[in-house]
């Protein structure tokens, strides 16, 4: 159900090369009349919500309230591992929710946003 996220940022090249570094992806940035919008991957017919980084004065990055997003991993301990280098912060380390759900890890971006990532192994 979810179609779009957006990730509120300080610095959008700080953001960007964090979540480059992270994910092994290229993030695209538009500025959209003083918003600038830092666009993850995404291809039509694929699973998955798209999404963008956001730096717009109304946007506050937060580490304790609001939505938690997910983001797919073949293996949480993959991303994780590059946290830390790329300046962010682990959180919780990999952890088995179930072993019918698979893991979970969340860290902290450079941003100061709380973000999880899930995978089956």
């Amino acid at each position: 159900m979810v179609g779009w996220f957006e990730i509120p940022v300080l610095d959008m090249d700080r953001a960007k090369s964090f979540y480059e570094s992270v994910f092994k992806i290229e993030v695209q940035v538009q500025d959209f009349g003083g918003t600038l919008m830092g666009w993850f991957p995404w291809a039509e017919g694929k699973t998955g919500a798209a999404g963008s980084l956001i730096l717009q004065s109304e946007y506050k990055p937060c580490n304790t309230e609001g939505v938690l997003i997910y983001f797919a991993s073949v293996d949480v301990e993959n991303e994780l591992n590059r946290i830390e280098k790329a300046g962010g912060e682990i959180l919780k380390p990999k952890t088995q929710i179930s072993p019918e759900v698979g893991f979970m890890g969340l860290f902290l971006d450079t941003e100061g946003n709380r973000i999880a990532l899930h995978s089956r192994e």
